[in-house]
This record gives C-alpha cells, structure tokens and sequence, in this order.
C-alpha cells in the first residue's frame, strides 16, 4: 500500500478533477486509502472489469468498488451496490434493470466514509 506522501506527490499530476477530488476523499479514511493508491498511481493499473466477474466475485447485498470502468459483458443476478470511476451505457442499464445502484466511487466513499462492507474488485 502506498504513503499518503506518495499519494499525494502522485496526485500533483493528476489533471481530471473527478479523480483528483475522489483521491483528496479517499485519502481521508484508513480503509479508502488501498483505492487512493490506485486512483494516483498510472492510468493502466485502473481496471475494467465486466458484469460478469462482478456477478462472480459478489453476493447479494454487497458493495462492490471498481478503481476503474465497469463493462457490459455479462448478466448480473444479485441485488448489490456497484460504485466505480465509470460505466458503460449498456453496464449501467443492465445494473440498474437487475435492482442494483450503480454510483460514482466519491458518492460511496461520502456516503460510507467508514468504507463498511465494501469489496474492492482490480
């Protein structure tokens, strides 16, 4: 796990201001801090990952965090919470017509600052 020194000299280079407010955000909590340091390190450790690995790796109920783009391919059958820099059109309407909440990771780290039961996919 990175410093929040590393994090923050890495964050100096960061130019969109989504990502830049979702790492100043992150660093604040102790359980976010794993997702601070991806979000600041390079662009290619950001992962994308398709329904349906979500669908695999979570249970009904869950909050799944994304450090990167959810991705379309798949089906979803289980209820859960999925927050992640980006979606897909298609992802997210499968998300929400399968019951689940598709947010942003800064909506979740505002809204469960503690980070309780979140599961962090890479």
């Amino acid at each position: 796990m990175k410093s929040k020194t590393l994090i923050e000299k890495q964050l100096k280079r960061k130019t969109n201001p989504e990502i830049v407010e979702t790492i100043i955000s992150a660093k604040k909590g102790k359980k976010w801090l794993e997702i601070a340091g991806i979000l600041s390190g390079s662009r290619k450790n950001f992962s994308d990952i398709n329904l349906s690995k979500i669908s695999k790796e979570a249970k009904a109920g869950d909050i799944i965090v994304v450090p990167g783009k959810v991705l379309s391919q798949g089906e979803i059958d289980k209820k859960i919470k999925v927050a992640a820099l980006g979606f897909s059109e298609n992802a997210k309407e499968k998300l929400i017509k399968a019951g689940c909440t598709a947010l942003s990771i800064l909506e979740e780290i505002k809204s469960n600052p503690e980070a309780k039961g979140v599961k962090i996919l890479k």
